[in-house]
């Protein structure tokens, strides 16, 4: 417990950088590894506007060329936010035959996500 507290606590010879460093991959495990109930209080907010697209997989998608964000919204409810997407992969996905397809040819696996909302699970399958 110590040890564990001592990484907290900034010594001398430890520049600012490595401890803001230390903190900040304390609080990702924290997130990551903490209580579901308690990370969805910090749920991710999305201000992209989204379209409707012709897909049996995918309802809508969003970008945001001043960020680089493209978001995607799933049949199954579930939005994910791809990070660093180049204006140029929006445009071929919205322009491709089968949207899904190229999602899975192009951006899934290939640019860093983040989901910003869970799947929605259907309450008549019960």
């Amino acid at each position: 417990m110590i040890t564990y507290l001592m990484l907290l606590i900034p010594a001398p010879r430890i520049a600012a950088k490595s401890f803001l460093f230390i903190l900040s991959v304390l609080l990702c495990a924290r997130i990551a590894f903490g209580n579901p109930a308690e990370t969805d209080s910090a749920a991710i907010t999305s201000h992209i506007p989204h379209e409707r697209i012709q897909s049996l997989g995918i309802a809508e998608v969003g970008y945001s060329k001043r960020q680089h964000l493209l978001e995607i919204e799933f049949a199954n409810g579930a939005i994910y936010r791809y990070v660093d997407v180049p204006p140029s992969v929006y445009r071929d996905l919205i322009s491709a035959e089968s949207k899904a397809r190229y999602y899975d040819s192009n951006i899934k696996r290939n640019y860093r996500s983040v989901r910003v909302r869970p799947r929605v699970k259907d309450e008549s399958a019960h």
